[in-house]
């Protein structure tokens, strides 16, 4: 098994670097995003590589290496920055671009064994193969392959749900406590691992690590955000800056951000982007939801659901449904529904439109246009 899962991860990211060489072959490179001249561009790395570290990927950089100095940037959780910047120190006569990337997608490969390990103990050996490739050609799973926060929150979630499964509730918590503060949804392991805690017949909640070291994570940065800026909930305050029309002050319920994307696809241009990305965003979300109610009834273990709904509906409280595409690769019992589906042709088919809005992705995105 731990064969083809690095089979799999292997031919899954020659075929990423496939599409973005195709893309620098076939599209100018048009950035519209901040740094790519300082951070990108004099990395000394061909297009088609450092084009990974796009978008948000430069502001991880910054971060890294120059700690929160770029205003608004708080949005952005301090591990994986500072993991990136661990490594770039360790391996400092590398090429730090390199050595960036190069961590960020084995952070993400060590994230499937432990994915393996905990779909182990509930399903066989043939639905995990399945469940692996539905995650791996996913349309925006390039992200894990980015230098994006993804891979790495996604081993801090894995992790701390087998470490539940076994009853290791120190680790289990400690391992929450980081990815919360990896993303924000990290919090959400919270109400997840107490209800594991529950099922182990501890019934008093208030004697549970769980409770009190699980939150650290976003507690700890809340209080450097208090203490730095004088504002505790800087990473949502400053949400607006990155567009999208976020509320960084309110909060909007989804049934008004539905309706504001009807609206945005009944007035726009079919013929531009402006329409395509808000259809993709709002597919994306139905077929989440969908496949979250289809979860419940294929029986998918109830403490991954806690995690995954409020992770699901947390970040459309900002009035868009913008990155959700994105955001939807960390609720993983998505895939799990999909490797779980009987019909071979079903599969066959929902993999093959996978595949190819996988490439259509992989090739905008590498070439600076914006997706998720």
């Amino acid at each position: 098994m731990n064969i083809f899962i690095v089979t799999c991860f292997v031919c899954w990211r020659i075929l990423l670097f496939l599409n973005s060489y195709a893309g620098s072959v076939l599209l100018p490179f048009q950035p519209r995003f901040p740094y790519s001249d300082i951070y990108l561009i004099p990395s000394g790395l061909p297009s088609w590589i450092w084009s990974f570290a796009n978008f948000d990927g430069v502001h991880y950089l910054t971060i890294a290496r120059q700690g929160y100095s770029a205003q608004f940037t708080q949005v952005f959780f301090p591990v994986f920055p500072l993991v990136l910047s661990l490594f770039e120190k360790i391996f400092h006569f590398l090429p730090s671009l390199w050595v960036s990337l190069t961590f960020s997608n084995l952070l993400f490969l060590v994230s499937l064994f432990v994915f393996k390990k905990l779909l182990a103990l509930d399903y066989r050996r043939q639905d995990f193969k399945w469940i692996l490739v539905f995650l791996l050609l996913f349309p925006t799973s390039f992200y894990f392959g980015s230098l994006y926060t993804e891979g790495l929150f996604l081993l801090f979630v894995f992790s701390s749900l087998l470490l539940a499964r076994k009853k290791n509730w120190l680790l289990s918590s400690l391992f929450a406590a980081l990815a919360s503060a990896t993303r924000f949804v990290g919090i959400f392991l919270l109400p997840a691992l107490l209800y594991e805690w529950y099922l182990s017949k501890k019934k008093n909640i208030i004697y549970s690590p769980v409770l009190y070291i699980a939150p650290l994570g976003l507690v700890a940065y809340m209080i450097y955000l208090q203490i730095s800026f004088a504002d505790a909930l800087y990473f949502w305050h400053a949400q607006p800056v990155f567009g999208a029309f976020r509320s960084g002050t309110g909060i909007i319920l989804l049934p008004q951000v539905f309706w504001r994307y009807y609206k945005i696809l009944t007035t726009v241009s079919v013929q531009s982007l402006a329409f395509w990305i808000p259809l993709s965003e709002l597919v994306s979300i139905l077929f989440a939801i969908a496949s979250l109610i289809l979860a419940h009834h294929k029986n998918v273990r109830l403490s991954y659901l806690i995690y995954s709904w409020p992770s699901l509906i947390l970040p459309t409280l900002t009035g868009t449904l913008s990155s959700m595409p994105r955001y939807i690769l960390i609720i993983f019992p998505i895939f799990i529904v999909f490797g779980l589906i009987k019909s071979k042709v079903v599969k066959y088919l929902l993999l093959t439109s996978f595949f190819i809005l996988l490439v259509i992705y992989t090739i905008l995105f590498t070439r600076g246009f914006w997706v998720s």
